[in-house]
């Protein structure tokens, strides 16, 4: 027979000496049918991720109070989900104070504002080769970008947004890069080339994509230069090229000697991934700041997210 070790000499304390991380008070609570959203965020437990976006959206609130930046980071997908008026409002409210886009963003931007539908069945067009071939996207895109580059001094969201609101777009309404050109909002394009429908096409040009774009990371570097400690960033759906481009982005500001610390920074998408949580949530508020992860569909946690705001917002101005 093995040997067993004998627990008979084992301490114990009592459980009311200790310190506990769940409180009963803690608990969710139910709400009636007709109770509001206020009833309904103060029946979420207080735990967790409920209790870190409560935190997170009182964070937003507290940046628009003292007029901060609030900058949001964004993948394509937020638009193909629909999500494009809830950034627009944000954009109006003067919440949100610059949107980083990929240019697949600007692709989805452009075609819901110019033709009232977006996104392709990729697996079909692909067999035949007409994946991403829609004539009137690319021309729109890579023109306007050339024309631009030689008429105005801007980047590639401000070119694309105020060639939209030039051309009287039938769906302008729902553009975000038209509502930063009508609002004063910087709404910066990071392409990368290659990723892109626009890019397969005769009327692209390289020297000039890259340009425009490269104006645009000068144009998130100067508002990134003003992060402070009640200032937020949210990255939402970008799982490589943003999270990227804004690490540059703050490494450039603070080598020219501005302070850029110590603001809240969150991740929300569907699956974490590596570089979001790293470039974004951790190693930018090292030392200072606060990083908080949420996981879900964008079409769910964004409008929650908003909803929640803009009750922190009211709070606040009731105290």
């Amino acid at each position: 027979m093995f040997p067993q070790l004998d627990f008979s000499s084992i301490r114990t304390q009592s459980v009311r000496e200790r310190s506990s991380k769940v409180s009963l008070q803690d608990c969710a609570r139910p709400v009636a049918s007709d109770a509001s959203f206020k009833d309904f965020l103060a029946s979420l437990p207080n735990i967790l991720k409920a209790k870190e976006l409560q935190e997170f959206a009182a964070a937003i609130a507290e940046a628009r109070a003292a007029q901060q930046p609030c900058i949001l980071l964004m993948g394509a997908h937020v638009i193909k989900v629909g999500l494009a008026p809830l950034v627009i409002d944000l954009m109006e409210q003067g919440v949100v104070t610059h949107v980083a886009l990929n240019s697949a963003g600007a692709i989805h931007d452009s075609e819901s504002a110019l033709f009232g539908v977006t996104s392709e069945d990729v697996a079909t067009n692909l067999q035949d080769g007409s994946f991403g071939m829609w004539k009137e996207t690319g021309d729109f895109i890579n023109n306007t970008l050339r024309e631009s580059r030689e008429a105005h001094d801007c980047g590639f969201g401000e070119a694309i947004g105020r060639a939209l609101a030039e051309q009287q777009a039938p769906y302008l309404e729902y553009s975000i890069l038209a509502a930063g050109v009508r609002l004063g909002v910087p709404v910066s394009i990071h392409a990368a080339i290659g990723t892109d429908i626009v890019h397969q096409q005769p009327t692209m040009d390289g020297g000039v994509t890259g340009e425009m774009s490269f104006r645009d990371f000068r144009v998130l570097a100067h508002s990134v230069k003003d992060l402070s400690d009640k200032s937020v960033v949210m990255n939402v759906g970008s799982a490589v090229i943003l999270p990227e481009v804004f690490l540059k982005a703050l490494t450039v500001v603070r080598n020219l000697g501005h302070e850029a610390r110590g603001f809240a920074a969150a991740n929300f998408d569907m699956i974490q991934h590596y570089r979001p949580n790293v470039n974004v949530v951790s190693r930018p508020t090292m030392g200072a700041g606060r990083g908080y992860v949420f996981t879900g569909h964008h079409e769910l946690m964004l409008p929650l997210l908003a909803a929640m705001v803009a009750v922190a917002r009211t709070e606040s101005d009731n105290d």
